[in-house]
């Protein structure tokens, strides 16, 4: 066989054994439903809103807008709020500042010169958060990697509505302590209480169809299920899983009422119907994301969102979704 054959035998060779179904999720998962606590960390301090200086919204008219991301002073990398008032902190009267921002992904500056106050204190017209902390329910962990999924959608900033970039961030062990009955036009919620001191595990990513980490405290995988390809989803019975009291997981009765297997995370439409959670949360309230929607001895998905009109209704997304993502 001559070099040139021998190349062509190869390389058909190759291209014969390259597996065809490139989507390896795990056909079996542990499904969650435990109450978690959660802790982002953004890259870089987003602007959140404004105030005046003088008078004037000064932070606006130099061009910030909401939802922008500072990422440096003077070319000096920020880390933090305390980090950006650091490098703000000077000893001149009068100071010219120039802001390495992120806005939809693309890079700016934006330059503005600050005044110290009576207080000596500069006065930058913007309201700024690094951090966000919230509650939510675990959806699934692999049982071989030990990778998990949560909530079911992204984590976005309550005052801008965007998606929140995170830089790091974790979940922790959680307590629901009460809940806030919901009702028509006014969603309901979980209280909890949060130990930071019991971390569960990593955040990695923070996508439309979930935050997935790595979990770091193994939990009990007695309860492992098969995974439901969203073609095998039935209209009628299901049930979720999730913790309404302390943090005991419990199961409850849903239904199914709508199937869409082409929508990005609205897959299902669903009604509570157990009673005892109907009289407990009125429906499907704020930190119930991401709790487990079971059916026929399946995981199919998991709750992401209310029906603000209808509390008693609500979205699932499929649990093929979510694995998909993290391919």
């Amino acid at each position: 066989m001559n070099f040139k054959r021998k190349l062509l035998y190869f390389l058909i060779s190759f291209i014969f054994i390259i597996p065809t179904n490139v989507l390896a999720y795990s056909k079996y998962l542990i499904p969650g439903g435990e109450s978690i606590g959660i802790k982002v960390v953004s890259d870089g301090v987003m602007v959140v809103g404004f105030y005046k200086v003088d008078n004037t919204y000064i932070a606006k008219e130099a061009g910030f807008k909401i939802g922008d991301r500072i990422v440096s002073i003077n070319n000096l990398k920020v880390n933090n709020v305390e980090d950006l008032i650091n490098k703000i902190d000077r000893n001149e009267d009068i100071i010219n500042i120039t802001y390495g921002i992120i806005r939809d992904n693309i890079e700016k500056e934006i330059t503005m010169t600050l005044n110290k106050s009576k207080d000596s204190s500069y006065k930058t017209g913007i309201y700024v958060k690094d951090s966000i902390t919230g509650i939510g329910t675990l959806t699934f962990v692999e049982p071989k990697t030990n990778i998990y999924g949560a909530l079911g959608h992204e984590i976005t900033d309550s005052n801008t509505n965007e998606v929140f970039d995170i830089k790091s961030g974790n979940i922790f062990s959680s307590k629901i302590t009460s809940i806030s009955k919901g009702s028509i036009t006014n969603p309901g919620e979980k209280n909890a209480k949060i130990n930071i001191k019991d971390i569960y595990g990593d955040i990695k990513y923070n996508y439309e169809t979930g935050i997935f980490g790595t979990l770091t405290k193994r939990i009990s995988d007695e309860d492992i299920i098969p995974v439901a390809e969203i073609d095998e989803v039935m209209i009628g019975k299901a049930e979720i899983i999730t913790v309404i009291n302390g943090n005991k997981k419990e199961k409850f009765d849903i239904e199914i009422l709508s199937i869409d297997k082409n929508n990005a995370t609205k897959n299902f439409v669903i009604k509570v119907n157990d009673e005892r959670l109907l009289n407990k949360t009125g429906g499907i309230i704020k930190g119930m994301s991401g709790s487990p929607i079971i059916q026929n001895g399946k995981l199919i998905g998991a709750i992401t969102h209310t029906i603000v009109d209808n509390p008693k209704k609500g979205y699932g997304i499929s649990i093929i979704k979510m694995l998909e993502s993290i391919e």
